[in-house]
């Protein structure tokens, strides 16, 4: 994996995954009260997730640390209905903020020899537009930068000197033009291509109604520029950049499926954490609020054990449960008390759960309430002063190499300990792909390091967490697990 992508996930990464709240740097100051031995690191430790994990970070986090926004493009032929798709996704889109970039607002000005002879302009070939200064504008949004967008008078065929439209960072940028596929520059600043493919007759037809209305144009010079210029250009570059599109829409924004489909998929991908995005292994359990009610209860410092206990293993739960749902299975059929037939599938067999004492224990009970029997083993390792190298005992069932793996610990933090019980588990002739490692919350420093070392594994959390203070703390956390489950730590 390439590691300017780890290093732009990383920075992009601070910050909380549900609300999308920034804190002023990756290392946090360390949180005021006395720390348990079992917190405290070593300088060995320190040095080797400043060496490995940790980049140096600016004490103000730039613009680039923020969430990369969605950039969607959409191309077409003219009239093919662009703009109506573009409006229904930000209909859809609602709750998010999103801005449209025309790229009929970057066409060139034409000088006063060149507005003589207007209707002998080709407004549709590549060098109309500036695509530099396009490149440049959306550049800016990317790194969450407002920028002033020229406004384009097509009467006159010129900009507005004077004018501009000012557009602000936004969750979703969505670019939308002829040729906007036709640069393979812009085309890289997308995460989705999509092309809108209408009937030509249907997109002349409204070629002529909006530049005669819109536009001020007749009917004779609208025809005569459709055969000279909007045609040709349309063969030779708008239709060959259609095989870069990831979508296509026939009819367009009459095509509600298609739309919603896509809408769905962008929510997708705005609910991702950026570092899901880096590591394909790293899977968060979809927030809600019912989750994230349970996560401000379990985090609160006030809570009472009982009720600490009631909300944690609510959430191990759900995190054992979606857990559960990356085994692989069977198809199976049986017959319901109807007499019905029932095609379902058949839950894997083989498969056990090992616990990393003593935080970990604390996810035995809903695992065992989730697959009935399920045998369990335990490794301990010493956390304090040896950098999470020492392994102090373990006990796993005896045929663990043919068996699938969930690895449970309810805090991963540098995630020194868990690849210390990865590594045993290897060692024991488990296949690292056969590994479902299971936390409640992580840090990205630990996500990093883990999946970094074993690509092959999947990690379920139900929340990435901002950091890791100086004492490497998750921050915001929710302070020593093993202690507030087990009521020591008083």
């Amino acid at each position: 994996m390439p590691d300017k992508a780890v290093d732009d996930a990383m920075e992009s990464a601070v910050g909380a995954h549900f609300s999308g709240l920034r804190l002023e740097a990756l290392r946090l100051p360390a949180p005021s009260g006395p720390s348990s031995p079992s917190s405290s690191t070593s300088a060995a430790a320190a040095a080797a997730l400043a060496n490995g994990l940790a980049h140096a970070h600016a004490d103000v986090a730039s613009p680039s640390s923020l969430r990369q926004p969605f950039v969607i493009g959409v191309s077409g032929g003219t009239a093919s209905g662009k703009t109506t798709v573009c409006d229904m996704i930000i209909q859809q889109l609602h709750d998010h903020r999103v801005v449209l970039v025309n790229q009929d607002s970057f066409y060139r000005g034409l000088t006063a020899e060149e507005s003589a002879s207007a209707q002998d302009y080709n407004f549709d070939h590549p060098d109309a537009f500036d695509t530099e200064q396009l490149l440049e504008c959306m550049g800016q949004l990317k790194r969450a930068l407002p920028v002033n967008v020229p406004i384009y008078d097509f009467k006159n065929h010129r900009r507005c000197s004077e004018r501009f439209r000012k557009v602000n960072a936004s969750d979703v940028i969505i670019l939308e033009g002829i040729l906007v596929f036709h640069d393979q520059r812009v085309r890289n600043l997308m995460d989705m291509k999509i092309f809108v493919d209408t009937d030509a007759d249907i997109r002349l037809a409204r070629r002529i109604r909006r530049d005669t209305v819109e536009r001020g144009r007749d009917v004779s010079s609208v025809l005569d520029q459709y055969g000279r210029f909007v045609k040709p250009a349309f063969d030779d570059f708008v239709l060959p950049s259609k095989k870069y599109a990831d979508v296509i829409i026939p009819r367009g924004g009459d095509n509600h499926v298609a739309i919603d489909l896509i809408v769905q998929h962008i929510r997708t991908k705005l609910g991702m954490h950026d570092l899901c995005k880096v590591f394909r292994n790293v899977f968060v359990v979809q927030s809600t609020f019912q989750i994230r009610g349970m996560h401000t209860l379990i985090r609160d410092r006030d809570i009472t054990t009982p009720d600490f206990v009631f909300y944690s293993d609510r959430l191990i739960r759900l995190v054992v449960e979606h857990g559960l749902g990356h085994l692989p299975f069977t198809e199976k059929q049986i017959i319901t008390p109807t007499g019905s037939v029932y095609t379902g599938v058949d839950f894997c067999k083989k498969l056990c759960g090992v616990s990393i004492v003593r935080s970990g224990e604390s996810m035995e009970n809903a695992l065992r309430a989730c697959c009935k029997g399920i045998k369990i083993g335990k490794i301990l390792i010493h956390r304090v002063g040896d950098n999470g190298q020492q392994l102090i005992y373990h006990k796993l069932p005896m045929d663990i190499d043919e068996r699938h793996v969930l690895l449970l610990d309810p805090v991963l933090g540098t995630g020194n300990s868990a690849n210390q019980a990865i590594d045993l588990l290897r060692r024991k002739g488990v296949a690292e792909e056969r590994i479902i490692f299971l936390t409640l919350i992580s840090a990205p420093e630990g996500i990093q390091c883990v999946c970094t070392r074993f690509p092959k594994l999947k990690l379920v959390t139900s929340e990435i967490d901002t950091g890791l203070s100086e004492e490497f703390r998750v921050i915001p956390g929710l302070g020593e697990y093993g202690d507030r489950y087990f009521g020591t730590d008083n």
